[in-house]
């Protein structure tokens, strides 16, 4: 592996935080706008649950990991476990701030979720990027990475259809789980 690129890698990680916010905004209302097509829900909210939001960053970032692939794959090192840890760091810093401040309002607050939104994908970028410049670690962390990418993009499509019935995949307006609202 050459020296990473830290200027042409930060520009990236940059761009991403820019793409991963839009996009993610946008698929917010995909599903709707889609007519409910089941195949466009498993990779948007199909409801107002904390999981289906959390699809709203993994999608985004996955999308961006592959644009990414091609351009700084060979001046970066780790980038697959970079890549995986934006997802995991969205997804578990969105419901940590949620259920924090949840707790004391007692419902969620439209600009406080968009901003830990904008938060979380700030702070996996900013991991990602600091991976991206680490020196190379082992490839089987490389592989493990990909495969927890792997199993985090398969839990997302069957939890649109199979969700568990917890909180965080509940609609906290319909009480419905998952698409099954939609599907009838």
């Amino acid at each position: 592996m050459s020296i990473p690129q830290k200027g042409a890698i930060l520009r990236y990680e940059l761009l991403g935080m820019l793409f991963i916010s839009l996009l993610g905004g946008m698929l917010h209302f995909t599903f709707e706008l889609s007519g409910y097509n089941p195949i466009v829900g498993a990779f948007s909210a199909v409801n107002e649950s904390v999981w289906e939001h959390l699809k709203l960053g993994f999608w985004p970032a996955l999308i961006w990991a592959i644009i990414e692939y091609r351009q700084i794959r060979k001046e970066a090192n780790n980038f697959f476990l970079a890549k995986t840890v934006v997802p995991y760091a969205i997804t578990a810093i969105i419901p940590a701030i949620f259920y924090s401040y949840t707790i004391f309002t007692g419902e969620s607050i439209f600009v406080i979720d968009i901003m830990s939104f904008i938060v979380a994908v700030i702070i996996g970028q900013y991991l990602s990027y600091r991976l991206l410049l680490h020196k190379q670690l082992s490839s089987n962390i490389e592989k493990l990475a990909l495969a927890a990418l792997l199993l985090l993009a398969i839990a997302f499509i069957v939890f649109t259809f199979y969700p568990p019935h917890l909180p965080p995949f509940q609609d906290p307006i319909s009480g419905e789980y998952g698409i099954v609202e939609h599907l009838h």
